[in-house]
């Protein structure tokens, strides 16, 4: 469900009284020093949370890039990167790449999430870098640090917030319908969006996709890290799948009796002595080797069967080794605070939201105790809960400022693609389909060898039938869907 910054590397004018709470900023005439080139730019002023005045407001940027044919667009394409807290202007070059075909005939609508790129900052005081590396315990102090330096303004991070905002711009913009297009996360806020604003919505892909009501403990996500390392193994025919099964107990096992420290530096040049245990493994594996990294989705999945093969036999230094360039790529000096609060603001939980935090413990136990071993692969249930930094318990000591999601909301009857790599775990094909049925006229569609956003695998094809989508609300022929290649396994 997470994905970040660093990464991603990589979707009729309203009442007047409605336009008259909307402030233009900035417009093309002053074309801000962010703006990509030949789109159209701006921010608006929205207020940090509906109702209180008092707690000032916003400026959410957004960037309008212009369709590339001839005569007016057919729509206008609102993309959503994910994280949450992942930039969207700052990625329009990758957008307008990957969507270029889509682009002939529609404008994309890239709109900053508040605490984003060139949106209004509000800041926690708690990095990427520094929660990711804490091991569990110092999770939920910082959890807690990051809602008492926002205070009243945790409640102007969510999901809600962020899609009233992106309707507020198409308002502005005069567009009278969008083609929602999101990405991780992104699966997540452009349903709240059609939820909210279903008048305004022609259109839905979802790329690496989970549902508004999801497992709170993830075992789709740990059953899908066994699944994938089958599927490189015998697609491959470079690795064995039941060995590396029993890799990834044994190295599981050894990590969770016997951690170890790993140096590391991250991607804004941190240095951190990380505590490497069965959580973290957890978090490597189900987030980091399914997602988007340099040399294409899933390209990390092919170095994991050998790593968890030494490592289980007595070898550290492919895992160190593997550690070190994951945090290099995967991690920042970034603020977490659009991340933490939007999801423990929103996330489904285990436990009762109105109950106190000793409550809250027994009910999280609780549910803990009832899950079977065998649900959750190779890992504990406890060391595979542990490493989601944005599931699990992670999100108990945050305080109940806003009422959580409705996850069983009623949608438009619009079509819906939801896009999904067979080797994710991050999203795995599970959710990928729990996510599909939430809607009335959705078309799953699973794509072979790749990992999280199957929008960036190397043949184009996701990409195709996603545009063929949005044109016709049919995907056409899947066939090229044979023609992704296996992931190379290194030996």
């Amino acid at each position: 469900m997470t994905i970040t910054k660093r990464r991603l590397g990589a979707l009729a004018l309203v009442a007047a009284t409605l336009l008259t709470a909307i402030t233009v900023v900035a417009q093309a005439d002053s074309k801000p020093r962010w703006c990509p080139e030949d789109a159209e730019c701006g921010t608006i002023s929205r207020p940090i949370v509906d109702g209180r005045p008092e707690l000032g407001s916003v400026d959410i940027a957004y960037a309008r890039l212009p369709h590339t044919g001839e005569g007016p667009a057919v729509s206008t394409v609102a993309v959503n990167p994910g994280g949450p807290g992942v930039e969207t202007i700052g990625n329009a070059e990758m957008f307008a790449a990957t969507l270029k075909d889509l682009r002939a005939d529609h404008d994309l609508l890239l709109v900053d999430p508040r605490g984003t790129g060139e949106s209004g900052k509000l800041p926690c005081g708690v990095t990427d870098a520094e929660y990711r590396t804490a091991p569990r315990a110092r999770q939920h102090e910082l959890v807690a640090r990051c809602a008492a330096n926002l205070g009243a303004k945790a409640a102007g991070y969510t999901s809600a917030a962020a899609a009233d905002d992106i309707d507020a711009v198409r308002a502005t913009l005069g567009v009278d319908k969008l083609d929602l297009y999101g990405l991780s996360y992104g699966t997540y806020l452009m349903p709240v969006y059609a939820e909210r604003h279903q008048q305004h919505v022609r259109s839905i892909v979802l790329s690496g996709a989970f549902p508004l009501e999801f497992d709170p403990l993830a075992r789709p996500s740990a059953q899908a890290v066994s699944l994938a390392l089958q599927r490189i193994c015998e697609r491959s025919k470079a690795c064995d799948g039941p060995t590396a099964l029993r890799d990834l107990s044994a190295t599981a096992t050894k990590l969770r009796e016997r951690p170890i420290t790993i140096p590391i530096t991250d991607g804004s040049g941190g240095k951190h002595d990380w505590r490497f245990s069965e959580d973290k493994l957890a978090n490597l594996l189900y987030e980091g080797a399914s997602s988007a990294m340099p040399g294409g989705p899933a390209a990390m999945w092919g170095e994991v069967p050998a790593v968890l093969h030494a490592y289980a036999a007595g070898n550290e230094e492919s895992l160190r080794e593997l550690v070190r360039k994951a945090a290099a790529e995967g991690m920042s000096d970034e603020d977490q605070a659009p991340f933490l609060a939007v999801v423990c603001n929103d996330y489904h939980r285990a436990w009762d939201v109105d109950a106190s935090l000793p409550v809250r413990g027994q009910q999280y136990e609780t549910a803990l105790a009832k899950a079977k071993q065998s649900e959750f692969g190779g890992f504990s249930p406890r060391g595979f809960t542990e490493g989601q930094v944005d599931g699990g318990d992670a999100c108990i000591s945050w305080p109940n400022v806003v009422p959580p999601q409705n996850i069983r909301p009623a949608f438009p009857d619009v079509p819906v693609l939801v896009l999904s790599g067979d080797l994710d775990a991050n999203t795995p094909d599970a959710n990928g389909r729990l996510a599909a049925q939430q809607f009335r006229r959705s078309t799953f569609v699973s794509v072979p060898n790749v990992g999280h956003l199957p929008d960036f695998e190397s043949t184009g094809c996701a990409t195709g039938i996603a545009t063929r989508f949005v044109r016709t609300g049919q995907t056409g022929s899947l066939d090229c869907l044979a023609q992704v290649p296996v992931t190379p396994v290194t030996k």
